[in-house]
């Protein structure tokens, strides 16, 4: 039996705020508690919520962002992606946006043509994920992943995982990522129990989107938005689930680089962030439209 990874503490989301008209969304970290877990940078969580139906789509109009990636992936809803790359592509249930701005993209996210007109529940999760310092001023890459893409990996009866990025017993995740990096979106029945095996030495979380899950016998989740920081030794969690859940495992090796960031800009030094801007400023990421 593999070494169990410790559970460092069980968490709430930082705080709730809306980004845009159309996403609802709690920030799970970041926070006070959780603030290191390169090479993953911030997780918002949108909804679950309902919409109306509307004649106007909601979302974020243009915005840029430089140095690091986006990861949408849609639970409930749908959302329409362009870009200044000339990039488009719409997310529906079970598909993934993996967008690397990398040296600077503007793009808009909006809800879904066919959400907008007939309304309805969304519920998905955004995570920005680093890029390392030889990779910031890269080319712009999209990556629109369908759920039928997306393997699975049995973790037990009835207990499972869609490997979006990496690999989990064998099977590997479609995405493309610059670093080794582990995106897992497991779903667990009540009653149901699954081993996840996870690399010692690594930064590692189990992100409860909602349920009630316990981990390695003892820590409980329950509720919604709560992540739980596991340590890097160690090489599987046990996951429980007393009622049917909803989770998102994270893992990946630290860049154990300097870090300066505001707003939609991630890189490594002050004067990189003002030039940032300033490219921005000036329309060299360019436009959407």
């Amino acid at each position: 039996m593999s070494e169990r990874k410790k559970v460092l503490g069980v968490y709430g989301a930082a705080g709730s705020h809306w980004v845009g008209d159309g996403f609802p969304v709690r920030t799970i970290f970041p926070s006070r508690d959780v603030e290191d877990l390169s090479p993953f940078l911030m997780l918002d969580y949108a909804g679950p919520a309902h919409f109306a139906p509307s004649n106007r789509p909601r979302g974020v109009e243009e915005h840029p962002h430089r140095g690091f990636e986006t990861v949408t992936i849609s639970y409930q809803g749908s959302v329409d992606h362009h870009d200044s790359a000339g990039n488009t592509g719409t997310i529906n249930p079970g598909d993934v946006q993996w967008m690397t701005a990398a040296s600077g993209v503007v793009h808009e996210e909006m809800h879904g043509k066919d959400f907008t007109s007939e309304g309805g529940d969304f519920e998905m999760v955004q995570l920005w994920v680093n890029l390392p310092a030889a990779q910031k001023m890269s080319k712009p890459r999209y990556q629109g992943i369908l759920d039928s893409a997306i393997p699975r990996a049995r973790l037990g009866a009835k207990a499972f995982a869609r490997v979006i990025a990496g690999e989990l017993d064998g099977v590997q995740g479609p995405a493309k990522t610059f670093t080794p990096v582990n995106v897992f979106d497991v779903r667990l029945e009540t009653g149901r129990r699954g081993e996840l095996k996870l690399k010692a030495g690594q930064n590692s979380a189990i992100v409860l989107l909602r349920g009630d899950v316990i981990l390695n016998g003892s820590s409980e989740l329950k509720g919604e938005a709560l992540i739980a920081p596991l340590a890097r030794s160690g090489e599987s969690v046990l996951l429980e689930a007393k009622s049917e859940s909803l989770l998102l495992v994270l893992s990946g090796e630290s860049l154990n680089e300097p870090v300066a960031s505001y707003g939609p800009f991630v890189m490594n030094t002050e004067s990189e962030l003002k030039q940032a801007f300033e490219d921005y400023r000036v329309g060299r990421m360019g436009h959407v439209h």
